[in-house]
């Protein structure tokens, strides 16, 4: 009998561990609707009735007070144009030119998805705080020390951004794996 109970109890313990173990590495890493655009990478279902179980754990775990799709698409970037990681030791030029939107930002986000505590009390960059030179283009540095110009905070451990599209075009919706989005360009040798 108490071997029974011992075999049992194991059973149930390897379940629990399997199938909360797999649901937390959906809700981490599964993207049905994933696209991908230079360094920046969105999800098609998220905001949308196509979201399943996972997606929507995902965003209620991560994207605080998302928005629906037909309002906000968001893109997150946490590594660069050339694929390596996001790096507050490293400084990286962010550039392009204003995406088809009635507003956007980029923000700078931590480790743990929070907001990047700095002197400046600067977390993010937006249509009305980084001036376009005439040609219609932006640019500012993100680095983990401060920067001359346009600097964004981001710590000294690994980060990634996030890019905003309010009332974005409808051909940003339909085709955001098409559209020009910033460059992330790491800029000299990162230690």
């Amino acid at each position: 009998m108490l071997k029974r109970l011992a075999i049992g109890t194991a059973m149930v313990l390897i379940a629990a561990v399997l199938g909360l173990g797999s649901a937390w590495w959906a809700v981490r890493h599964a993207g049905a609707g994933a696209v991908t655009n230079g360094a920046w990478q969105t999800d098609l279902t998220i905001g949308s009735p196509a979201a399943g179980p996972y997606t929507r754990a995902r965003v209620a775990l991560f994207g605080l007070f998302a928005l629906n799709r037909g309002e906000t698409i968001y893109f997150g970037a946490d590594h660069d144009d050339d694929g390596q990681p996001l790096r507050g030791a490293c400084r990286y030029l962010v550039s392009g030119t204003a995406p088809a939107a009635r507003w956007w930002s980029i923000t700078a986000y931590g480790d743990d998805q929070f907001l990047i505590a700095n002197p400046p009390g600067r977390y993010s960059f937006n249509m009305k705080n980084v001036e376009p030179d005439a040609a219609g283009a932006f640019q500012f540095t993100a680095a983990g020390t401060e920067q001359p110009g346009h600097w964004l905070p981001t710590g000294t451990a690994g980060f990634s951004l996030t890019l905003r599209l309010y009332n974005p075009a409808p051909e940003v919706v339909e085709h955001p794996d098409r559209i020009p989005l910033p460059k992330i360009q790491r800029q000299g040798d990162c230690p």
